[in-house]
């Protein structure tokens, strides 16, 4: 029994495929938007990649440009194919290619559900990979005399100033680093001295932050140096008192700001998605409704048209049995010694020559 069998008249089919053509040229126009997606969310992931660790996370923005100059193409076709199908005799030249198209179509969509689910499972993977790589531009912070790591002073800078935040999980974070270039340090002084024989490493580590880590929006002077010497300010307990510093850390601010990128997307690709999945439906209800009108032979006749022209399960035992007959044509008898016909009898008398008698054999001079 067909699933979800539609009887179309004359008109209806001539409407349907009109319809179709339209909506397949909206659907070349989000392949656009799919790919122009992919290309912002590769800018915007360019744009900071030096605060991220070396981890593949680029499969997804380039997916979507993939998907979306693969809708273009397809939908492209199939605005094409549904024009000339309002035309009965034109239905003719597509007729063998449209269940491949189909086909072709149903798995494309597929991936583009996918690429849906992919920008919302991104989260896990793009934290890690800012967790290591803010810790690294961090360590870093100092060499500003360095080839390859002069510009993440700047950076890091930016990063803090733009999206109000401060180290890597918070600003104790910069405690723990050294983050002032030895080169303008002054070694003679005591202090300076006490703190790097201090640390086993040798490193020149303070209770201190960048300036970029100040918030701006304190109305007490910013305290950027001995956050935690209470004596060292006046009227400041830093245990109490609210800290004049970004309290968010730079890592929680990449991850809501490419969070929300990343989920506008998905969102926008699922949509695509499910307009993608009413097209198909309409061609297939059109495919089948033309093969049974030129089965019938009158092409201003009723016809019916369906998605699947037998049942779900009968359609996959079907299909199952034809990949099982495929893979029994490419088995090969190799019980004796590989020849498959090597126990087939010959039907045929030998044929030596006109007169069918052996020829003679010539003797060998000795």
């Amino acid at each position: 029994m067909a699933v979800l069998r539609v009887k179309f008249t004359k008109t209806k089919r001539d409407k349907l495929a009109q319809v179709l053509w339209i909506l397949n040229w909206v659907s070349v126009v989000t392949g656009a938007i799919l790919f122009s997606l992919g290309l912002y969310l590769k800018v915007e992931i360019n744009k900071r990649w030096e605060l991220m660790a070396e981890r593949d996370i680029h499969y997804i923005p380039n997916m979507l440009i993939a998907v979306g100059l693969i809708a273009c193409a397809i939908n492209f076709l199939g605005g094409k194919i549904c024009y000339d199908c309002v035309d009965t005799t034109k239905f003719l030249r597509w007729k063998l290619i449209m269940l491949p198209y189909i086909i072709c179509t149903f798995f494309f969509t597929f991936s583009v559900l996918v690429g849906a689910l992919m920008c919302y499972g991104m989260r896990s993977e793009l934290e890690e990979s800012l967790t290591v790589g803010l810790t690294e531009a961090m360590r870093f912070y100092k060499d500003t005399d360095t080839p390859g790591r002069c510009f993440l002073k700047r950076t890091v800078d930016m990063l803090q100033i733009e999206f109000q935040c401060c180290g890597n999980t918070g600003f104790k974070d910069w405690f723990q680093i050294q983050w002032v270039s030895s080169r303008y340090l002054d070694t003679s002084q005591r202090e300076v001295a006490d703190r790097l024989r201090s640390n086993v490493e040798g490193k020149y580590l303070i209770d201190g932050v960048p300036f970029s880590c100040c918030n701006v929006n304190s109305p007490r002077p910013c305290i950027q140096q001995q956050i935690t010497n209470n004596s060292a300010h006046f009227n400041y307990e830093h245990q109490t008192e609210e800290l004049n510093l970004w309290k968010k850390g730079c890592r929680q601010a990449l991850l809501e700001y490419y969070t929300n990128i990343m989920q506008s997307i998905g969102l926008t690709v699922l949509i695509t998605w499910l307009f993608e999945l009413s097209v198909l439906t309409g061609v297939r209800y059109l495919q089948t409704s033309l093969e049974n009108v030129l089965r019938q032979g009158d092409p201003n006749s009723e016809s019916d048209g369906w998605l699947l022209e037998n049942g779900f399960a009968e359609t996959a035992r079907t299909n199952l049995n034809i990949f099982k007959n495929l893979g029994k044509c490419n088995q090969i008898d190799t019980a004796n010694n590989g020849d498959p016909n090597i126990n087939i009898p010959s039907t045929s008398k030998a044929h030596y020559g006109p007169d069918n008698v052996p020829p003679k054999q010539i003797p060998v001079d000795s």
